[in-house]
């Protein structure tokens, strides 16, 4: 059995988006303060999710300049629901931080209930393209 072939004209890849020159790996939040403390930040609602960004102290050691945490409450549904919605959400994270994210920050996504797995994934990459704007201080 082979598996199928991909289309050569490009028509199921994303548009507009390309991959960093260099591989960037951001840096996962596993520790339940680093949450608590980006949950006492600044924070922007969209319709896809929440999106809580905090700069960190000097003394927080950390290997990568960027942190993103991701986390989905059982009101998003089942597990089944909520890991698809973390991947969905860790996706967007991985195309969009690397590039306009900011070095010495947490960044933590939030799943929204029937929105973050439902909504278009080219709404999720602008409302977070919006998200980080606002809490960057980006006039536009």
């Amino acid at each position: 059995m082979t598996p199928p072939e991909a289309p050569q004209d490009g028509t199921h890849a994303t548009k507009g988006i390309t991959a960093p020159a260099v591989s960037l790996r951001l840096e996962t939040l596993t520790k339940r303060a680093d949450f608590q403390r980006a949950s006492r930040a600044k924070r922007v609602a969209t319709p896809g999710f929440i999106l809580q960004m905090r700069p960190r102290r000097e003394d927080e050691p950390s290997e990568s300049p960027i942190r993103v945490g991701f986390t989905c409450s059982k009101k998003v549904g089942n597990a089944v629901a909520r890991n698809r919605a973390k991947r969905r959400l860790r996706e967007i994270a991985r195309l969009t931080l690397p590039q306009t994210g900011r070095a010495g920050m947490d960044y933590v996504f939030v799943g929204r209930r029937e929105a973050t797995a439902a909504l278009p994934f080219d709404q999720l990459l602008a409302d977070l393209a919006r998200a980080l704007d606002t809490l960057h201080g980006v006039k536009k």
